[in-house]
């Protein structure tokens, strides 16, 4: 590739998600992000009922009062599964007196929240497109999108996270009573209900009371089929830090401290208040906490991002009792669920710099993962041409003719 010739990235934002909204203001956040004399930006836009399209128009979140896909110059397009393309096919169905065609992209930016953006699922897209892109892969994805899952594997790898709860939908509209019985079994009031792969506290309910567990469940249900009660950590002080890397070169962030109006930062607080996302949200950086706690909290979150096999960035929430210290993990958010822009900044990188960064970290996981042998050629299929597939395992016997 000529030094000269700009990197063509694309950034993915909206998709099919009641994190749409969060989603289409973390796109344009990153876009306004690059410098555009060395990036060639192509907006990528997934609307509410999953079509795709691109086009210059997008790029100005101000057209998004109105329905982008009405504007001259927006064109529907796909990211091709086929490596022969390495791009998007724009106008993928074009007619009799219209052509297809195709933009090749270096790296895919995916700016999505939450369901098909944070789950592994546009990662696996990317993966079967050959095509560089920005954050974790399809198994850490897949992994911190689901709450319940994460504490397992942090559990086991040592990292301190709170008691919790799993319930099933489909348990909870059964056997309510049976379900709220076994909760109260194992945590006591107050708990925290949260869908188990959802984002942005929606869906989030604190209960300290039957009536409000139930209200609470019930909310959860509606937005996933596997629901996590936990805990809730009373008189604890909220700590954030963003690490960002790949493998064994992982660097920790300056902590905040966020300043919550209520009981825990609600969708609201985060993207409302100031339209800048968490970094609207009131915050102390750095955390007024020790030197000591500082660096055994930046270790225990890049412990735990590389636990979860995770790269690229990532925001880990904590959880502190101020009078012991102790540290509980509470969440990881891999990206867009946090670029947390602000929190580098005060490492001396601008939001220019760690976009630029992660790009170079996709194009790294690239290039390792072409150290990987995929063509493993045998005799095999020439060998049961040969015999047939009868001796073949688990296959049906060839009916005899008459």
């Amino acid at each position: 590739m000529s030094t000269n010739r700009k990197t063509t990235v694309g950034v993915i934002f909206g998709g099919r998600s009641v994190e749409h909204d969060v989603s289409v203001v973390t796109g344009h956040q990153v876009m306004r992000a690059f410098n555009r004399e060395r990036f060639d930006i192509v907006p990528i836009y997934i609307n509410r009922q999953g079509n795709w399209f691109t086009g210059e128009p997008l790029l100005e979140i101000d057209n998004f009062k109105q329905d982008m896909t009405s504007i001259k110059g927006v064109e529907p397009c796909l990211l091709s599964p086929n490596v022969r393309h390495h791009g998007l096919i724009i106008n993928p169905l074009a007619g009799r007196f219209a052509r297809s065609s195709i933009i090749r992209l270096d790296v895919v930016f995916p700016a999505l929240h939450g369901t098909h953006g944070e789950d592994g699922t546009i990662q696996g897209l990317c993966e079967l497109a050959d095509i560089p892109y920005v954050g974790c892969a399809t198994l850490a994805s897949a992994l911190t999108n689901d709450k319940l899952m994460t504490k397992q594997v942090l559990r086991q790898s040592g990292v301190p996270v709170l008691d919790e709860v799993a319930v099933m939908r489909d348990e909870w509209l059964g056997e309510p009573n049976k379900v709220v019985e076994r909760i109260k079994t194992v945590l006591d009031y107050p708990v925290f209900v949260k869908p188990a792969t959802l984002g942005s506290s929606i869906g989030v309910g604190r209960a300290d009371s039957d009536e409000l567990l139930r209200a609470s469940l019930d909310v959860a249900a509606n937005f996933d089929r596997r629901i996590l009660v936990e805990r809730a950590a009373i008189g604890c002080v909220e700590i954030n830090c963003s690490v960002m890397g790949y493998g064994q070169n992982i660097e920790a962030s300056v902590l905040e401290q966020p300043v919550s109006w209520e009981e825990f930062l609600t969708y609201e607080e985060k993207y409302l208040r100031g339209g800048e996302g968490m970094k609207s949200a009131e915050r102390i950086i750095p955390a007024p906490i020790s030197e000591a706690l500082t660096q055994k909290i930046q270790q225990i979150a890049i412990d735990a991002f590389q636990a979860v096999d995770g790269r690229g960035i990532a925001r880990i929430d904590f959880l502190v009792e101020p009078d012991s210290e102790t540290v509980y993990l509470n969440e990881i958010n891999t990206l867009p669920g946090s670029l947390a822009f602000y929190l580098w900044q005060e490492n001396g990188m601008g939001a220019g710099e760690v976009v630029e960064k992660l790009v170079q970290l996709a194009r790294d996981a690239y290039a390792d993962k072409r150290r990987n042998t995929y063509d493993y050629q045998t005799d095999l299929i020439a060998m049961t041409a040969a015999r047939g597939l009868k001796g073949t395992k688990g296959a049906k016997s060839t009916p005899q003719q008459n």
